[in-house]
């Protein structure tokens, strides 16, 4: 596939190796509450981004920029991979040759200023589409802390990160499966632990992009679903996967929480509450049919239609688009 279109922000933050060794060291240090990271480096890079000794893609542009920043990151960074963990230092020469002598011819060409590029096109009245990466329950500030990512997915983070403003954005679609699934640590009240857990990890195949590891499967809760239409100011919601829900008999639904005796209809601001909730739930029937040549809502089986009316009550907005299967051809659009 071509990469001849792809544009990279010159603001965008490089994962270098010492982030990656330090990543895997963090959490194999927290032991038993280790959080679950992909040990891929995104934690500390952040963490280097925050305390202004990152390093950008623009940097790969200048030679003895990159050399100097990356000298005085690896300053601090070494003494924690030396004093702290007993670990070799990082060697900056290297570090630097390997991303200027590699890195850098295959990458410039595509550094733009990705402000200017998106305002252009807005400018010109094209249409932008962004998509958020992880989940509003790994946001941050919004998510499950500390079993969070380290970044903003939630769709308020496309104005920081792209450059925009609120008003430039008309249209927040929520992408949520017809069950709910994670992977690593972290509270999950609807979390399943029998056959009807493992008949949605196989059958939805569920396991995580980067690390293989087997998610963690549950029936959906529309308490998170609530709470993650506010924090996005969702226009509608996407379902994906309904099919994966075919075969069972019954389909239950987290409507609310009990905890302390106390009903508890939005999420509890309280982690340590979240940790101990019950689900209270609703049971909705099954439509014990294939749905995956299904092209339009019509066609649906009355139970799987409810099923989707239920959810939308649950939740207070509109479902656009319903997946039906893998393929991009099987998606139901209920509006545009």
């Amino acid at each position: 596939m071509s990469t001849s279109g792809l544009r990279l922000s010159g603001n965008a933050h490089l994962i270098l190796p010492y982030h990656q060794e330090l990543d895997a060291l963090h959490e194999r240090h927290l032991g038993k509450n280790k959080l679950g990271t992909t040990k891929r480096g995104i934690g500390p890079a952040y963490a280097d981004r925050a305390m202004r000794v990152g390093i950008r893609v623009q940097d790969l542009l200048d030679e003895k920029i990159f050399r100097q920043k990356l000298g005085a990151a690896l300053e601090h960074t070494n003494k924690v991979l030396t004093r702290v963990f007993n670990r070799l230092p990082i060697d900056a020469d290297e570090v630097a040759d390997e991303y200027l002598g590699n890195c850098a011819p295959r990458l410039i060409p595509h550094i733009t200023d990705a402000v200017g590029l998106v305002h252009d096109e807005l400018d010109a009245g094209g249409r932008i589409l962004m998509e958020g990466a992880q989940a509003t329950f790994l946001d941050l500030d919004h998510g499950t802390y500390p079993f969070v990512t380290s970044s903003n997915p939630v769709a308020g983070g496309a104005c920081t990160g792209a450059g925009i403003g609120p008003r430039d954005i008309d249209r927040v679609i929520g992408i949520a499966k017809a069950y709910v699934t994670r992977v690593g640590a972290g509270p999950f009240p609807t979390e399943l632990f029998d056959d009807v857990g493992d008949h949605l990890v196989d059958v939805g195949h569920e396991y995580g992009t980067n690390t293989g590891r087997r998610r963690r499967p549950g029936w959906l809760d529309a308490v998170m679903l609530r709470y993650a239409v506010r924090v996005n100011s969702l226009s509608e919601l996407a379902i994906a996967k309904l099919d994966v829900l075919d075969q069972l008999e019954v389909i239950r639904v987290c409507v609310a929480y009990e905890a302390d005796g106390e009903r508890l209809d939005q999420l509890p601001y309280h982690q340590s509450v979240l940790h101990r909730v019950t689900p209270v739930y609703e049971d909705l029937p099954g439509w014990g049919i294939d749905i995956s040549g299904v092209t339009e809502r019509s066609q649906l089986p009355p139970e799987a239609d409810a099923y989707l009316r239920f959810v939308e009550q649950q939740v207070g907005v509109p479902i656009g688009m319903v997946g039906v299967g893998p393929d991009r051809q099987q998606v139901l659009r209920f509006s545009d």
